[in-house]
């Protein structure tokens, strides 16, 4: 008897390992749409509010 647990034809350590993969891809894509999301927003906001050199700074 092989290691076919999962009934597909592969080990099951193999089945495993694709199941994680698959997780680890799902869950990088979904961070990687977060981080672009907030650096529109962070561009976003820059456009919008006056540059930091146009403020004028305490003491000088």
């Amino acid at each position: 008897m092989n290691d076919d647990a999962n009934g597909s034809g592969r080990p099951a350590g193999e089945a495993r390992r694709d199941k994680r993969e698959d997780r680890l891809k799902l869950a990088l894509r979904e961070n990687l749409k977060r981080r672009k999301s907030q650096a529109r927003e962070r561009a976003d906001s820059t456009v919008s509010s006056p540059a930091s050199d146009e403020m004028p700074r305490d003491g000088e």
